[in-house]
């Protein structure tokens, strides 16, 4: 046994989705296959499939707490990836985790509302994450349905996705990933924002599939995962828009249910990696 190695690890936050395509699931497959060592906080649990989403349960701010810490007490966690937060107190427990542990990377993908349009959080945590998780996130990753929910800009090119993303930046984020892929009649465009940039674009030639249940849940995971590996928060964004794309790819053609199907998160995984303790 190597006493001098650990694995690079990384921690989602986030709900459970039955169906396995989305939410918790997705990212620790998203972890694997990126070859960090993946652990789990779960704050709601949904019933859910390919279709849509027919119930959800939230986790107690007790035992989420106590999941929380018994990873974060015990485990180095290089990365926190943050998805859905049911209710404001699960928010509260969240922020409070990370000003005790302050884990050097925090990825925050915004889930409010499925594919499907069913709304996952209570309208009392919105104001909480804005307040409580914008300014201690490393990155936000908001589709422009998030976006528009979060900002009140109607999205319909690149132009209004920059102006969606100043006025996050405004409220406090740290850097925003603004997500394209739900635009109409536009290539695969997600661009990345800083305070001290005009944006980076990333393309990729839009993918004739429906099977693109947890696309969002699979991007900001993998960037959390790039940035446990020790890449910049740009080449980190890069390599996961790299991914996901091959991902969709290699999952485009294959029946998994009657809805939106999962993309492959397992097309080409890459070992469990190791890295010195410092």
């Amino acid at each position: 046994m190597n006493q001098s190695m650990r694995y690079p690890s990384a921690l989602t936050i986030a709900g459970s989705d039955s169906g396995g395509g989305a939410g918790i699931q997705a990212d620790l497959k998203t972890f694997a296959a990126l070859g960090v060592y993946g652990a789990s906080a779960i704050t709601a649990i949904t019933a859910q499939n390919t279709l849509g989403v027919t119930g959800i349960q939230a986790i107690t701010p007790t035992l989420l707490a106590a999941q929380i810490d018994a990873v974060m007490s015990d485990i180095k966690i290089d990365a926190i990836k943050i998805g859905m937060l049911h209710n404001a107190e699960a928010v509260q427990i969240v922020a409070d985790a990370i000003d005790r542990y302050k884990p050097r990377f925090v990825v925050l993908d915004p889930v409010m509302i499925s594919t499907s349009g069913a709304h996952l959080i209570e309208e009392l945590a919105i104001e909480k994450i804005q307040t409580l998780l914008f300014p201690r996130a490393t990155l936000l990753t908001p589709n422009i349905h998030e976006a528009t929910f979060l900002t009140g800009i109607a999205i319909h090119s690149s132009n209004d996705m920059e102006k969606a993303a100043h006025a996050l930046l405004n409220s406090g984020c740290q850097n925003v990933l603004m997500k394209g892929g739900h635009l109409v009649d536009e290539d695969m465009i997600d661009i990345l924002f800083t305070p001290n940039s005009a944006g980076k674009r990333f393309c990729g030639a839009s993918i004739d599939t429906q099977n693109t249940h947890g696309t969002g849940c699979t991007l900001s995971s993998a960037i959390a995962a790039k940035l446990t590996l020790g890449h910049t928060l740009e080449e980190a964004v890069s390599l996961a828009k790299t991914y996901i794309t091959e991902a969709l790819i290699a999952g485009a053609k294959v029946k998994v249910g009657a809805g939106h199907g999962p993309v492959n998160h397992s097309f080409a995984p890459i070992p469990l990696q190791m890295i010195t303790i410092e």
